[in-house]
């Protein structure tokens, strides 16, 4: 096999593969016109991310194709030939007709122009030309009449929704041959549709809005704009890219000092960093604070007052629930078959005394348990009880803990907002809430009328959001929002020592032996990080999670474990563009992760289960027992969204547990002493910590990475109460 890099154009003959991230399209090669066949035996295979492309590729169409080619050998049957393959080369364009014979071939070929023609397709040249996009870019009157000359009525319409299908392919080659990606082109094109061009050339900056890096955007601006390196334009892209940084970072505003650091590395010159720091305190881009000297975002800044405001709000709001109801509510409890703890009594009266408060405490404290008796209580009173949490498994998990629907937060905003009626008030409760984020809550806050009750629960010392904030943190540790928190474990049992040594972590200190009760550690290095979790796995897999860090990580120790345990399980077969098709990385046998939510198909992002059976049939692919017990069927649009799951990242293992977990750590960016806490109690009674025992001491011993997030919320909800009772904190 040979490589090079190499353009070429070719006519689409079919598409043997399509999924979520990959589409596989065959053609045969064209001469340098890009309408008439080349001479010659191979023909051409592009593997692409169907996301980046303008258009689906379909057969018939002309694409040109640059990037490293890769020329394999294929005999068929008495004769030798070639393919060129290209593995997401560099561009790739669906090509339109500039000349009288492509006209017609684009035309005869496109099946989106059903009913039009060779003779037609050259008639219409000859009438439009090189008018040809004008006239069909905009759909008439005189244009039709201009059009019936040649088509009937029917054939107009066919002709105009064809062709509204790659109106945008000018523009989208306008930005090809700027090396705009074509990822990028789609969401422009979303937003700014043929004013497209017009946009990037008054500001070519603002494709950073939409993905590109500030470094490949400077490049495009200086090479074909020539804008000046001073330009106010840049200076203030540069500005929002070194601020991005810092909300990459799960900060919501910056130090002086940090934002001048990134700035620096970004446009590496003194004196235009200082002229770009003062044109951000004149500009609407940030809220600089007058005492602190800190640069707020302008966006984060706003979400951040909304929803203190809204808190507070409730803080300050009456009661909606009268004496002789909230007395209904309390000798509720007398009625639950099991003795609450004091905490959780206090928690319940907080609850009900409180129109918002916080339920927090360590993993098994009883939380969801609570939660049921609350949900209960309001329910009686003919409270509409909104539950909701930010994954689906998590969802499904409180649905069958609290007996009362759920909803994964996503699924909650595409809804009706919430507000009360005169059947029923509204309480939402927002489970694992350690995990939301300001963008999260800001859109809750706004999907919900200022009257709906609030309950915020979950652990603030495990892992802190993706996104930036940290809600949960700024919530309790402001000590305006009433807060109970929960510090007897009954999950585990203690016995384990699973409690006390979780504990110890999330309290920085490195427990006196790293191997005790049922937790072990088997200190390793790096490079048998793998191979350690693979082998223990082995030993009890019905009853055994792993978790990790990375994806990379979880991927190899997926491929180990499968290897081991499944090496000659099934795989799973179907059928694309009539040709069979094999899945080799699932087998029968495999445990599983899925990675989307398929609601109609019981199935939500987080799900895990086992494929217990592989059909051949080309709607049914086999059948996947789901933990839950509930079996599902496998069909080609679920087979898109798993993958395996021996293995899984932690924050898709947070709010859920396991008998025994596998914990794969190293020193890493997303590793520190919050990480270790949460992976260590997911475990319910038995872990195995696996890793250098240097690298644990240090991580345990290190501040959480959420402590050193910027978050403006807390000193927001403190400034507001000033003048005001503190809620009760317990």
């Amino acid at each position: 096999m040979t490589e090079s890099y190499y353009q070429e154009s070719i006519r689409v003959t079919s598409v043997s593969f399509l999924s979520k991230n990959l589409i596989v399209f065959k053609g045969i090669p064209l001469r340098s016109d890009a309408f008439h066949i080349a001479k010659g035996k191979y023909h051409v295979t592009v593997l692409h991310n169907p996301t980046q492309l303008p258009v689906p590729p379909i057969s018939g169409q002309v694409w040109q194709v640059r990037g490293l080619r890769r020329i394999k050998h294929l005999k068929i049957r008495d004769y030798l030939a070639s393919e060129h393959e290209y593995r997401s080369p560099d561009n790739v364009k669906c090509v339109l007709p500039e000349t009288e014979e492509q006209l017609v071939q684009f035309i005869t070929r496109e099946p989106d122009f059903k009913g039009i023609g060779a003779k037609k397709a050259r008639d219409l040249w000859l009438l439009l030309g090189h008018r040809f996009d004008k006239i069909l870019s905009k759909d008439t009157k005189k244009h039709r009449l201009l059009l019936s000359a040649i088509l009937s009525s029917k054939s107009i319409d066919s002709l105009y929704k064809g062709y509204s299908k790659y109106r945008n392919l000018k523009y989208c080659n306008w930005m090809t041959s700027r090396g705009i990606p074509s990822k990028i082109q789609l969401r422009l094109l979303k937003y700014h549709n043929e004013k497209i061009i017009d946009a990037i050339e008054n500001n070519p900056y603002l494709l950073i809005g939409f993905g590109m890096s500030f470094e490949k955007v400077d490049a495009l601006s200086q090479g074909h704009f020539y804008i000046d390196k001073a330009d106010l334009r840049r200076l203030n892209a540069a500005l929002e890219s070194a601020m991005k940084i810092e909300i990459d970072r799960g900060h919501t505003y910056s130090s002086p000092e940090n934002l001048k650091t990134n700035l620096f590395r970004i446009i590496n010159d003194k004196q235009l960093v200082s002229r770009a720091l003062k044109a951000a305190s004149d500009s609407s881009l940030f809220v600089v604070n007058s005492k602190t000297g800190t640069f707020h975002p302008i966006a984060q800044y706003l979400m951040e007052t909304v929803v203190s405001k809204r808190l507070i709000k409730l803080v300050k709001s009456p009661q909606d629930i009268d004496v002789k109801e909230k007395q209904i509510i309390l000798d509720s409890i007398s009625e639950i078959p099991h003795e609450l703890t004091k905490m959780q009594r206090d928690a319940f009266y907080s609850a009900v005394n409180n129109m918002v408060c916080c339920i927090t405490g360590g993993a098994g404290t009883g939380k969801t348990t609570l939660l049921r008796v609350i949900a209960k209580a309001f329910n009686q009173l003919g409270f509409e009880v909104n539950a909701v949490t930010l994954s689906g498994r998590a969802a499904t998990r409180l649905k069958e803990s609290i007996e009362f629907q759920t909803k994964t937060i996503a699924s909650l905003l595409r809804g009706k907002a919430i507000t009360p009626s005169r059947q029923a008030r509204q309480i939402l409760i927002i489970d694992e809430s350690s995990m939301i984020d300001l963008p999260t809550l800001y859109q809750l806050i706004n999907h919900t009328h200022e009257s709906v009750r609030y309950i915020f629960t979950g652990d603030p010392d495990q892992l802190p959001p993706i996104g930036y904030g940290k809600v949960l943190s700024d919530l309790v540790k402001s000590r305006v929002i009433p807060n109970t928190r929960l510090d007897i474990v009954q999950r585990q049992d203690s016995a384990s020592g699973i409690p006390e040594y979780s504990q110890q972590i999330n309290k920085g200190t490195v427990p006196h032996a790293l191997s005790q009760k049922c937790i072990h550690f088997h200190d390793v290095p790096i490079e048998q990080i793998e191979t350690t979790c693979t082998n223990l796995y082995q030993l009890f897999p019905a009853s055994s999670q792993v978790v990790c860090s990375t994806l990379a990580m979880g991927q190899n120790i997926n491929k180990r474990i499968q290897a081991k345990l499944n090496p000659h399980g099934q795989a799973i077969e179907f059928v694309f563009d009539k040709e069979r098709q094999l899945r080799g990385d699932l087998r029968k046998g495999d445990r599983i992760l899925f990675t989307k939510n398929h609601y109609e198909k019981g199935v939500q992002n987080g799900s895990l289960g086992t494929i217990c059976l592989v059909t051949r049939n080309s709607e049914e692919l086999g059948l996947v027992r789901l933990d839950s017990g509930l079996d599902i069927t496998l069909d080609q649009d679920l087979l898109n969204d798993i993958e395996l799951g021996y293995c899984i990242t932690l924050h898709k293992a947070q709010g859920s547990q396991f008998p025994r977990v596998i914990v794969a750590f190293n020193k890493g960016r997303i590793v520190d002493r919050a990480w270790l806490y949460t992976a260590i109690t997911r475990a319910e009674t038995e872990v195995h910590i696996v890793g250098s025992s240097l690298d644990f001491s240090e991580i345990t011993k290190s501040t959480r990475q959420s402590d050193s997030r910027n978050s403006h919320l807390k000193e927001l909800l403190r400034s507001a109460l000033t003048n005001y009772p503190q809620g009760v904190t317990r």
